[in-house]
């Protein structure tokens, strides 16, 4: 079976390297043809689809594929076409994010884009059944062609490295993203305040993104010196720096977006055997158990502060939910299984479709 990604997706992206490495992994031929985003990106795929020469059987378009599955659909013609919704335009940008208003154009437009993408496509790929319900009941979709695919987590760069520590004996707390609401960077650092008694506790945060003025100045108001600010960094040194930390900080928001995902830093962690705090959701509750990471009530500083404390004070239980959320993750969410997943959807879902098989 040959497979051609398509679409203006970035390879590097944590969701498109696992799910192509993954297929690869389990002996599936993947060809690519894709584009870096701009104005005149679908017009140069369209081209360049017309003098591709290789023939395939199903057609990925990859994340982010909103805008690509018109001309896909086009294209690809009587081929089956799997399109990795991933994410919501309207609910990232409209609900969680709140850019423009529910009643603008650019509301009403991402609701067409997300509601006629997944229209278009034979199979459509989400992360959590939480997400799935999502898409279903806000775009008014049918359930039956969507499938569900954790996230997962680029595991060649994020996997266990034994013996890096701070050197200062003190208790290190890792925050690291791009500061979207539901990630909740402001509940962690008013979890800080609560902490900042206790000296031999240090946060860090590194990234940047929407909320990330708003916490720094929130920490300076607070007049906080147990907390880092660093910006982003890259993949193989933000690899070190988890290896090196005691505790991984999950989300913690309170956005209509955080009970229906898992974030891709929460497998991130555990690939790296590392034990994470994040919030009790629907979503984290189809995958994970209290015994796998330590799961606390969303947009509440006082019980992440507390359960801050609690694993600060007890290094069997760190070892526990290390041990147990690595073994997890390995089993469920790598890139090899996930990979396994996608290539029987193909077969199973697209393959049969088409006469030609």
């Amino acid at each position: 079976m040959r497979i051609l990604y398509f679409g203006v997706y970035d390879p590097s992206y944590a969701r498109n390297w696992v799910l192509i490495n993954g297929l690869r992994k389990n002996g599936v031929e993947v060809v690519e043809l894709r584009k870096k985003p701009g104005h005149f990106a679908l017009l140069k795929l369209f081209f360049d689809y017309l003098k591709f020469k290789q023939n395939y059987d199903v057609m990925v378009v990859g994340f982010p594929g909103q805008e690509v599955m018109f001309l896909a659909k086009l294209l690809a013609w009587r081929r089956p076409i799997v399109f990795d919704a991933f994410t919501s335009h309207y609910g990232g940008y409209i609900l969680d994010r709140e850019r423009w208003s529910k009643n603008s154009l650019r509301a009403k437009y991402f609701k067409f884009l997300d509601k006629w993408s997944c229209r278009l496509a034979d199979v459509v790929l989400l992360d959590t059944n939480a997400h799935i319900g999502f898409f279903v009941k806000e775009f008014g979709l049918t359930k039956e062609k969507f499938r569900r695919i954790w996230i997962g987590a680029n595991d060649e760069n994020f996997k266990p490295i034994e013996g890096k520590s701070h050197e200062d004996n003190k208790f290190h707390l890792i925050f690291f993203g791009t500061y979207v609401p539901l990630q909740g960077a402001e509940y962690i650092v008013r979890a800080a305040k609560i902490l900042e008694s206790q000296e031999d506790i240090i946060f860090h945060f590194i990234g940047k993104g929407q909320d990330k003025p708003k916490s720094v100045s929130l920490a300076i108001e607070l007049g906080l010196k147990n907390i880092e600010f660093v910006g982003m960094m890259k993949p193989e040194d933000l690899r070190v720096e988890i290896a090196k930390s005691d505790v991984v900080l999950g989300l913690f928001g309170n956005t209509p977006k955080t009970p229906i995902v898992i974030p891709n830093k929460v497998y991130e962690a555990l690939a790296m055997k590392k034990p994470v705090i994040t919030a009790d959701t629907q979503a984290a509750r189809e995958l994970f158990d209290d015994g796998d990471m330590y799961l606390i009530p969303a947009a509440n500083p006082e019980e992440l502060a507390k359960t801050i404390i609690e694993l600060k004070n007890n290094q069997n239980l760190r070892i526990k939910l290390s041990e147990n959320g690595y073994k997890k993750f390995i089993n469920h969410a790598s890139s090899k299984v996930l990979g396994s997943q996608l290539r029987e959807i193909l077969f199973n879902q697209c393959l049969p479709k088409n006469p030609k098989f």
